[in-house]
């Protein structure tokens, strides 16, 4: 597994390294030992499975707060995904921006979101599987989220005409974010 930093400090696209015959590849999608060697939480907790059935569905932007804060290793097993993290770390260097990724099927690269981050995505294909393998368990108490389109952000999502939605997702309130600011 390569682990390349993104501009988000401490959330990493995690790439595999195949090894390939004539049979197809090999790689390894989970190391324990790889990710604490990189200063990374390795707990797992669970692992969950949001199947996509069409295009233009958007889920988030979710987090759980603390004391039950997750962290999450995020991959498309099927399909394709345009995956957006949010660092809502008060004391961070990188508050309150985001980056995206795309992830898919053909590719395998996961990415590793870390606690007090915000996470969504939107599938860029029908029939889009996503993998969490996810550091602590489900708290519903603990859920959370924020607006998807929140100006306070401006993200960027690549689909603007079609976007299937829970009543949920579309509901999460703004980001007041003003009395955190540094």
């Amino acid at each position: 597994m390569r682990f390349v930093p993104t501009r988000l400090a401490g959330a990493f696209v995690v790439e595999l390294e195949p090894i390939t015959d004539v049979r197809g590849f090999f790689a390894r999608m989970w190391s324990a030992d790889e990710l604490t060697s990189h200063g990374l939480d390795a707990n797992l907790a669970q692992c969950s499975l949001s199947r996509n059935t069409r295009a233009g569905t958007l889920r988030g932007l979710h987090l759980q707060t603390e004391p039950h804060a997750e962290v999450k290793l995020v991959r498309c097993t099927r399909g394709a995904l345009y995956d957006v993290i949010v660092d809502l770390r008060p004391d961070s260097e990188t508050y309150c921006q985001w980056v995206g990724f795309e992830l898919n099927s053909r590719e395998g690269s996961a990415l590793y979101v870390p606690k007090g981050f915000a996470h969504g995505f939107q599938t860029l294909e029908d029939e889009t599987d996503v993998l969490y393998m996810i550091s602590d368990a489900y708290v519903p108490a603990a859920a959370t989220g924020v607006r998807w389109n929140d100006p306070t952000f401006g993200i960027e999502w690549p689909i603007a005409s079609t976007r299937t939605m829970s009543d949920r997702d579309r509901s999460w309130p703004d980001y007041s974010a003003a009395p955190h600011r540094r």
